[in-house]
């Protein structure tokens, strides 16, 4: 087994570091400029890999964006140009959704204004969450959520954490019928409250949820995933790196040869690519602010995704390299 005991700081510096080493060729010089010229955009585009979301058949570009803490620039220009050029960035290299929630301070409203200056944002899947009780209240957080954004209409609309789903599901089953909403459905993170998400996923009509799972936190493999299955729902996978600390796990040490088996250059790819291979998952959302990480991010749209057997072997090289 491999040892890491490296201090904090040196795991810190090691992670970047290997974000950084392995970036695909002739992106890093682009990176700056939030966009890629035409006909780059048009090569990342080709062979995008997307999921099938059961209730409606859409199809859904299997890695999408979060904006947990990276999108909450507030009034600083500086900080909303970069959330606008890492958004540009994404669409053009074959994104779809977009998560986010009012939890998250001035995200939305910061997505929305980088939106509105954003040419290529027809494959955009508008994802956002009630996270407050009572139907009223609800109601009215969601028509301000659809202002923030610039929108008429939501692709998704999550009860944030599973807060007040009892009154919120019927009220966004009507906005569905209205038009309102496309999809609907529930969220946790962190791992927490699995049997009360069990119950709720066999009992509503649903078309999504959303939960955590990744090489180091694979709960969700037992119940959730198979359940959610069994009942037609579409998968949205929530800190996928939990929350980075899977870098700071590996830190510099390397991918093994296998993974260029199935394209993967980087170790967020090799993260990435081991949750949405899971036939129960159809997207994983990893949040950055970082350009050059969301280009390593989006990386693992394109090339070949494990099957079982490999998906074991990607578990037992992290856990040795972790150990």
């Amino acid at each position: 087994m491999l040892s890491l005991a490296v201090t904090h700081t040196q795991n810190k510096a090691m992670n970047h570091w290997n974000r950084r080493r392995t970036l695909l060729t002739g992106l890093a010089g682009l990176a700056g400029m939030g966009s890629l010229p035409l006909s780059l955009a048009s090569q990342a585009m080709a062979g995008i890999r997307k999921k099938r979301i059961p209730s409606s058949g859409a199809a859904l570009p299997v890695i999408g964006l979060g904006s947990w803490l990276t999108f909450d620039a507030g009034p600083v220009q500086r900080r909303r140009d970069n959330v606008r050029n890492i958004i540009q960035a994404f669409f053009d290299r074959g994104g779809g959704m977009i998560d986010s929630s009012p939890m998250y301070a001035t995200a939305q409203e910061v997505i929305g204004a980088a939106l509105s200056k954003i040419s290529n944002t027809h494959e955009l899947f508008s994802a956002t969450k009630v996270w407050i009780p009572g139907r009223r209240a609800g109601i009215w957080e969601m028509e301000g959520a659809l202002k923030l954004w610039g929108l008429e209409s939501f692709d998704l609309i999550h009860v944030h954490n599973l807060l007040d789903w009892q009154t919120h599901l019927p009220w966004l089953r009507e906005w569905q019928q209205e038009g309102r909403v496309r999809h609907i459905g529930v969220t946790t993170s962190h791992g927490r409250r699995h049997e009360e998400l069990l119950q709720i996923m066999t009992t509503q009509k649903l078309d999504f949820v959303q939960f955590t799972y990744n090489l180091a936190n694979r709960e969700a493999e037992q119940r959730l995933l198979p359940m959610a299955q069994d009942q037609g729902l579409a998968v949205v996978i929530n800190r996928p790196s939990d929350g980075g600390s899977l870098f700071r796990q590996v830190g510099r040490q390397p991918l093994p040869a296998w993974a260029q088996e199935i394209s993967c250059e980087n170790w967020a790819q090799f993260f990435l690519k081991f949750i949405v291979s899971h036939p129960a998952v159809t997207c994983a959302i990893p949040a950055t602010s970082n350009i050059e990480h969301l280009h390593e991010n989006m990386g693992a749209l394109q090339g070949g995704l494990p099957d079982a057997a490999m998906r074991l072997e990607m578990l037992r090289y992290f856990e040795t390299v972790t150990a």
